[in-house]
C-alpha cells in the first residue's frame, strides 16, 4: 500500500512541474481519471496473487478512467485554464506556485487515495469471485452510462447553441454527470464488498459523493450557472442531483 500512495503523490508531483511550465494548473483534470487506472493496475500486478475478481474490478476502473482522460483531454488541450483555477490564480497572488502545490495537486493526490483506497485495499488482498458481486458491476454501467450519456447531451447541445441545457438527463437532474461518477463508485464498493472486502472501506465512494455533491463540483457550477438566464427557473423545476420526475 505505501508503495502505491508514493506512486500517486509522485504522478501528482509531475503533473505540478508541467502545470508550472505552461502555467495552467487546470492539467490536473486531465491526469485524474488515468492517474487511478495506473494505480490500481499497479498494486494488482505487484500483488501476486492475479485472480479474476481483481481483474474485472480494475477493467470497471479502467473503463471509468480512460473514457473520462480523453473527454477532458481533447475538451481541454490547447484550451486556456479553467475558469475555478483562474480565480484560485487571482485569489492566491504571489503564493500561486506553493497553493497550487499543495491545495490543487497535493490534495488531488490526497482525495485520490482516499477514493481508490477500497480498491487498493481489494487489489493487495485475496479475494474469491462470488458472482452476486456482479450487482455491483450492473450498478456500475448505470452510474457510467448516466455519466458518459450526460456529458455527450451537453456537448452536442452547446455544439449548436448555447441556450440551457434541459433536455435527455438533464430534465431529471442539473448534473447528470456528477451523479453518475457518485453512483459507479458505489458500485464499485458493492462489487467488492460482496466479494468479501470489509463495509468500513464505504469512506471511498462516500469521499468522491461529497466531493462532487459538496465541495468541488456540482457546488462551483452552480454558482457559475445562476448568473445564466433560465437557470433559476431550471433549478426550480429540475432536483440539484438525485434524478427525478421534472416540476411544474
Amino acid at each position: 500500500m505505501l508503495v502505491s500512495v508514493v506512486l500517486i503523490f509522485s504522478y501528482f508531483f509531475i503533473f505540478f512541474i508541467v502545470a508550472q511550465v505552461i502555467k495552467n494548473n487546470s492539467i490536473v483534470d486531465i491526469g485524474w481519471g488515468l492517474g487511478f487506472v495506473i494505480v490500481v493496475w499497479f498494486a494488482f500486478f505487484i500483488s501476486n496473487d492475479l485472480s479474476l475478481s481483481k481483474i474485472i474490478l480494475n477493467l470497471m476502473i479502467s473503463i471509468w478512467g480512460l473514457r473520462l482522460f480523453f473527454y477532458i483531454l481533447k475538451r481541454n488541450v490547447f484550451q486556456e485554464e479553467d475558469f475555478r483555477y483562474q480565480n484560485f490564480r487571482k485569489a492566491w497572488g504571489k503564493y500561486v506556485v506553493i497553493r497550487a502545490f499543495f491545495q490543487v495537486f497535493m490534495l488531488q493526490g490526497l482525495f485520490m487515495l482516499l477514493i481508490s483506497f477500497n480498491s487498493l485495499y481489494f487489489n493487495i488482498n485475496s479475494y474469491d469471485f462470488n458472482i452476486y458481486s456482479l450487482i455491483g458491476a450492473i450498478i456500475f454501467i448505470i452510474g457510467i452510462l448516466f455519466e458518459a450519456v450526460g456529458d455527450s447531451q451537453l456537448k452536442k447541445h452547446l455544439s449548436k447553441n448555447k441556450t440551457l441545457m434541459t433536455t435527455g438527463l438533464w430534465k431529471y437532474t442539473r448534473h447528470p454527470n456528477y451523479f453518475g461518477e457518485s453512483l459507479l463508485w458505489f458500485g464499485i464498493f458493492i462489487y467488492t464488498l460482496i466479494n468479501g472486502a470489509p463495509f468500513y472501506l464505504i469512506f471511498s465512494p462516500l469521499t468522491i459523493f461529497i466531493l462532487v455533491r459538496y465541495v468541488s463540483g456540482v457546488p462551483m457550477l452552480e454558482k457559475k450557472m445562476v448568473k445564466y438566464d433560465g437557470y433559476r427557473e431550471y433549478m426550480r423545476k429540475t432536483n440539484i442531483f438525485f434524478p427525478w420526475s421534472s416540476r411544474r
